[in-house]
């Protein structure tokens, strides 16, 4: 028996085949073509479907697979993108992807409309966004009316492959939290919101709980993918959250750190989640629970920036081996604020800045106060976290920044949490195939399937926690004053 799994991504889509014992057979991808005209960010909901098509046909017969022996197809993948279709299910327009900002002044309107203690306390968001949905749709209100008088429904991306694949229109409750029109915690969607952007609950697809079956394949999705018809779509859930289930982290007490370009925390609220934690929620990938998930964008692109800027030819290798040769922690301390705050402060008044520099300090050591300020980011949201009464047992890292010895060890140091590495890169695809199994009752539930499939390359202690313990604080005190001077 074997299962696909879908990373629906916002660069490329990834397709990953898995035997029942979850050993890969085959990762394939293909990259997403867009269409970037007058700031305006779009790709074709069609060809991006059969680029997914193509896919399945291609890995099924250079595997020599048997079509019968596939069980389950379970996706992920971005959530925002929006596809607009009419009566018929045909697309009117482009979808128009998350990270398309044509809806400011909607923004600006809903804001007018809507205090950030209400939208919380339903979407569990912490701002109004061009990135959500919602803003789309009021922008096609005002701009595109003939868009929007013969819109039937509207789906995010993921939503629409589920169509596609299945005939059936269904939105996963985990994606409907990027919508901001819906409520995660009635698990409903928000009649308010719906009425200020001029839709119906009737244009919008059925809710349904995240990692349950859709239905199977259409006969025209088999011929056309060389799949048989017997094979069931599972709507899966976010990729944040495959990924958590991808490393194991299934349960409370488990955070899955990704440190790429931005800084992503994921872990499981206690419930009754709170409604005005400060942090960002959103609806889990198991009924009725809720998962707090922070983000900060001066991630792993505060090194990549001070590296490109000012360390020339040096290679992130070339700066572990030499940081791994000094003592550690130095004199410096890094502000990583090179875009404002997100989470836990929100603060767009914030900016990114070095302090206490000597002229024995050379570019190491500023590359070294770069890694520790981002874990000292890292600390603050660990701790807000926990005086919301979730708490933190240890930390999963995944992302580019988990191949750092030396940063996953700062963490380590900085948090006074235990550090882990994964042995499976590609988690989200992988968590994908972990869905399908649990839902085939391969494995009993998520932590059996975390037990015997999950496992980890390296642990991380902290072993100088006491001695970054007042540096952290310095960092803390230096922000204030930071802000101080920025608002004189």
């Amino acid at each position: 028996m074997y299962y696909i799994g879908v990373d629906l991504g916002s660069t490329n889509i990834k397709v990953a085949i898995y035997t029942q014992d979850m050993q890969l057979v085959d990762r394939q991808s293909v990259p997403v073509d867009y269409i970037r005209e007058n700031g305006f960010v779009e790709f074709d909901a069609e060809r991006y479907f059969d680029g997914l098509t193509s896919l399945f046909r291609s890995m099924v017969e250079s595997n020599n697979i048997d079509p019968n022996q596939i069980s389950q197809i379970t996706l992920t993948g971005q959530a925002e993108s929006l596809v607009v279709v009419d009566k018929d299910g045909k697309t009117l327009m482009n979808a128009i992807s998350w990270m398309d900002e044509r809806s400011v002044q909607e923004c600006q309107e809903l804001e007018k409309q809507f205090s950030p203690k209400e939208i919380e306390a339903v979407t569990g968001q912490m701002a109004v966004l061009p990135t959500w949905p919602a803003t789309k749709i009021l922008w096609l209100k005002h701009n595109r009316p003939e868009i929007f008088n013969q819109a039937a429904t509207y789906m995010m991306i993921k939503d629409f492959v589920v169509y596609k694949l299945t005939g059936k229109k269904l939105a996963d409750m985990s994606i409907a939290t990027f919508t901001f029109y819906f409520d995660i915690y009635e698990k409903k969607y928000w009649q308010k919101m719906l009425n200020a952007i001029g839709i119906s609950e009737a244009q919008l697809p059925a809710l349904s709980e995240p990692c349950t079956v859709a239905g199977t394949v259409t006969p025209q999705v088999a011929a056309a993918a060389g799949l048989a018809e017997t094979v069931r779509v599972n709507i899966g859930t976010l990729d944040h959250f495959t990924g958590m289930i991808g490393t194991g982290n299934v349960a409370l007490g488990g955070m899955t750190l990704s440190t790429g370009t931005v800084m992503a925390l994921t872990t499981m609220s206690a419930e009754p989640a709170p409604r005005d934690s400060g942090i960002a929620m959103h609806y889990g990938f198991r009924p009725d629970t809720h998962i707090m998930l922070p983000v900060a964008e001066s991630g792993g692109v505060s090194l990549e920036w001070f590296r490109r800027t000012c360390m020339g030819t040096v290679t992130y290798d070339m700066m572990n081996e030499e940081l791994s040769k000094r003592e550690l922690p130095n004199n410096l301390l890094f502000l990583p604020y090179l875009v404002g705050t997100n989470s836990p402060e929100f603060d767009a008044d914030a900016s990114g800045m070095f302090y206490g520099l000597r002229q024995e300090n050379d570019v190491y050591d500023m590359a070294c106060a770069v890694m520790e300020g981002v874990a000292f980011m890292l600390r603050k949201n660990c701790d807000h976290i926990r005086a919301k009464g979730t708490q933190i047992r240890h930390i999963i890292a995944t992302g580019g920044g988990s191949k750092s010895p030396i940063w996953c060890q700062l963490q380590a140091d900085i948090t006074g949490l235990p550090v882990v590495i994964p042995a499976e890169k590609e988690a989200a695809c992988y968590g994908c195939a972990i869905i399908g199994a649990v839902t085939d009752g391969v494995f009993s539930d998520f932590e059996t399937a975390a037990k015997k499939c999950v496992s980890f390359t390296h642990r991380y202690e902290p072993v100088n926690h006491s001695r970054y313990e007042q540096k952290f604080q310095k960092f803390c005190a230096l922000y204030e004053a930071m802000l101080k001077v920025t608002r004189m």
